[in-house]
């Protein structure tokens, strides 16, 4: 297994994410594989398309953006962007979520690890309305 090239289609595939392309997730993650994000944490190919399907029904216009690719034997580390509209609140302005994905290959080159760090407190609650202002007033309190 060449793990850079399987990061370098792993990336391209997240970059032209579509709502009908996650029924191909098959092509590049394990039957069993496991994913973890601030909201999720689930196994199994069908678990992981339900949380994609879902990223289209819940947004409008979601896409990534591939920033950085860090390979080391079986794993990779990769940074992104995630750009998207809210479909309910401030629906004009193009929102982006800043955050890393630890994954892991086996041997034939799928993923069996997919887990996403980003902060969700600062990269969403806080451009919310309501809830954003408690997050911002709470983050000026913890920095003071």
């Amino acid at each position: 297994m060449d793990t850079r090239q399987a990061t370098q289609q792993l990336a391209a595939f997240f970059e032209t994410l579509s709502p009908q392309s996650v029924s191909q997730l098959h092509t590049l993650y394990d039957a069993q594989a496991r994913f973890k994000d601030p909201f999720n944490e689930v196994q199994g190919l069908p678990e992981i398309e339900r949380i994609f399907r879902h990223m289209y029904e819940a947004l409008d216009q979601p896409h990534f953006v591939i920033t950085g690719q860090l390979v080391d034997g079986a794993q990779a580390f990769l940074t992104w962007e995630f750009r998207f509209r809210f479909k309910r609140f401030d629906t004009t302005t193009l929102q982006a979520v800043r955050g890393g994905s630890h994954v892991v290959f086996n041997e034939q080159g799928l993923v069996t690890l997919h887990r996403d760090y980003w902060d969700a407190a600062e990269e969403l609650y806080e451009k919310l309305p309501v809830v954003g202002g408690v997050m911002r007033w709470l983050k000026k309190r913890a920095n003071t």
